[in-house]
C-alpha cells in the first residue's frame, strides 16, 4: 500500500465517526424538528384551503405560491441575512428551523389537501347520515384515510428534508455538511472528505427508506381496497 493510499485511509477513518456524530447530533434533529412543525403546519394550511373561510384560504394559498414558487436557498437567506437589516435578528438554528418548516408546510400542505380531496365523496355523506359533524367526520374518517394515502410522498418529503438540510451550512449552522467543509479546510482533502459527508447522507436516507417501507405497510393493513 503506497504511502498516499495509507493517508487517505488513515483520514477517511479518523474523520468517519465526527462527520456521523455531526449527522446524529444536528442534521438529524434539525430535521425531526422542522418536519413535525412543517407537518403541523401543513395540516392546518391544507384545511384552512379546503375550508369555507375565503380570507383565510387566500392567505394560505398565497403562503403556498410564495414558498414553492422560490428557491429554499434563497429564503434561509432572506431570513438569515436579510432580516437584520429590518432588526430581526435570528441564530442560524432557528433561522433553519423556519427556512425548512416553511418548505415542508407548503409542499406538505398540497400532500395532505390532495389526500383529502381524494376520499370519496360518500364517505362524508356516511359520517353526516350517523349524526357526525363535519369537524367529527374529518377527525375520526377522513383524515385518518387521508394519512394512509399521504404516507408514502410525506415520507418522501422527509428523506428530501434530511438532504436539504446541508443548505443549513449556508446560514453558518454546523451540521453534516458544514463539518466536512471544516474538516476539509485542515486536511485538503474535498474529494475524500466530500465523498466521506455524501457516504453518510447515504447511509441515514437508507435507514429512513427502510423505516419508510415499514411505515407504508403498517397502514396498508388497514387499506379496505
Amino acid at each position: 500500500m503506497s504511502d498516499r493510499t495509507e493517508r487517505l485511509l488513515h483520514i477517511f477513518l479518523e474523520n468517519f465517526m465526527p462527520l456521523l456524530k455531526a449527522g446524529l447530533a444536528f442534521t438529524v434533529p434539525l430535521t425531526l424538528i422542522s418536519f413535525v412543525l412543517g407537518l403541523l403546519l401543513a395540516v392546518v394550511t391544507a384545511l384552512v384551503r379546503l375550508s369555507d373561510l375565503r380570507a383565510l384560504a387566500q392567505l394560505a394559498r398565497f403562503y403556498v405560491w410564495i414558498i414553492r414558487g422560490t428557491p429554499l436557498l434563497v429564503q434561509l437567506f432572506i431570513i438569515f441575512y436579510g432580516l437584520p437589516s429590518v432588526g430581526i435578528t435570528i441564530d442560524p438554528f432557528p433561522a433553519a428551523v423556519i427556512g425548512f418548516t416553511l418548505s415542508v408546510g407548503a409542499y406538505g400542505s398540497e400532500i395532505i389537501r390532495a389526500a383529502i380531496i381524494s376520499i370519496p365523496r360518500g364517505q362524508w355523506e356516511a359520517a353526516y347520515s350517523l349524526g357526525q359533524t363535519r369537524l367529527t367526520a374529518l377527525r375520526r374518517i377522513i383524515l385518518p384515510q387521508a394519512a394512509r394515502v399521504s404516507v408514502p410522498p410525506l415520507s418522501n418529503s422527509f428523506i428530501s428534508l434530511v438532504k436539504d438540510t446541508s443548505l443549513a451550512s449556508t446560514v453558518t449552522f454546523t451540521e453534516l455538511f458544514q463539518k466536512g467543509q471544516q474538516i476539509t479546510a485542515v486536511v485538503y482533502e474535498p474529494l475524500l472528505i466530500y465523498c466521506e459527508v455524501a457516504l453518510i447522507y447515504l447511509l441515514l436516507c437508507t435507514v429512513l427508506s427502510t423505516l419508510q417501507r415499514r411505515l407504508e405497510r403498517y397502514y396498508e393493513r388497514y387499506d379496505a381496497g
